[in-house]
C-alpha cells in the first residue's frame, strides 16, 4: 500500500511521518518539489516525493492535507482520482481559526466529493492537532485518541479505519459522508479549546459508550 500525501505543512508532514513510522509507504506531493524532497529525505526509505500528480499516480490512497481553501487547486493538480480513496482531513476554517466557512447544509468533505465524484472520499483526522500525531505524544493518556471516520463507501472506510488502528489511534465509525457536517464543527470546537481556552494542542475529543 502507498499513500500519497498532498501537502507538507504541519498536518501533511505529521501524517507522512506517522504513516511511514507505521510501515506504510508514502509519496509526498507538492508543487514545490524541493519541499517535497526535503520531507521525503527526512523520513527515509519509506518515502518518495514528486509533484502532486506524480505522488497520486504512485498511490492507492490519497490523503489531502492542504487547507480547505487550497483543496480544489490541489485536486486539479492531482489529476484523475477515479476509484482511489481520498482521505479529507480538512476543517473549513476562517483565517483567525474562530469560525467555519462551510456548514449546516454541506461540509468540506461533501464539497470535495462533488469536485471529484469518481473518488471515494472519507473524512478522518480532522479533530486532532498535528502535535498528537507522533506516537510518543500519546503515551500515558488515560484513553486512546479517537479518529472519527465518515464516508459513503463502506469498503473505503474499512481500509481507512485499518490504517488508523495501525497508527495507534482508535477509529470511530461515524456513518455517512454527510455526517462531516457535524465532525467539522467538532474539529472547530477542539481548535477553540486548544487555542483560545488554554487547553493546548494535546486536546482531543473522546466519545464514550455508557
Amino acid at each position: 500500500m502507498t499513500v500519497a500525501i498532498i501537502g507538507t505543512g504541519k498536518m501533511g508532514g505529521g501524517m507522512a511521518r506517522l504513516l511511514a513510522s507505521s510501515g506504510i509507504e508514502v509519496a509526498i506531493g507538492h508543487r514545490d518539489l524541493a519541499k517535497a524532497s526535503a520531507l521525503a529525505q527526512e523520513i527515509g526509505p519509506k518515502a518518495r516525493s514528486g509533484s502532486v500528480a506524480d505522488a497520486t499516480k504512485l498511490a492507492d490512497i490519497v490523503l489531502l492535507a492542504t487547507p480547505y481553501s487550497a483543496a480544489f487547486e490541489a485536486l486539479r493538480e492531482a489529476g484523475d482520482l477515479s476509484g482511489k480513496i481520498l482521505i479529507d482531513i480538512s476543517n473549513p476554517i476562517t483565517p483567525d481559526y474562530k469560525a467555519l466557512t462551510v456548514g449546516h447544509t454541506t461540509s468540506a468533505a461533501e464539497e470535495i466529493q462533488k469536485a471529484v465524484p469518481t473518488a471515494k472520499v472519507v473524512k478522518a483526522f480532522n479533530t486532532i492537532f498535528s502535535e498528537l500525531l507522533p506516537a510518543e505524544a500519546r503515551k500515558g493518556r488515560s484513553m486512546p485518541v479517537q479518529v472519527f471516520v465518515a464516508g459513503d463507501d463502506e469498503a473505503a472506510k474499512k481500509i481507512v479505519s485499518e490504517i488508523i488502528a495501525k497508527t495507534g489511534f482508535e477509529p470511530v465509525e461515524s456513518g455517512a459522508l454527510s455526517n462531516s457536517r457535524y465532525l467539522e464543527p467538532v474539529g472547530e470546537i477542539n481548535i477553540h479549546f486548544g487555542f483560545f481556552l488554554g487547553w493546548g494542542t494535546s486536546a482531543a475529543p473522546v466519545w464514550m459508550k455508557a
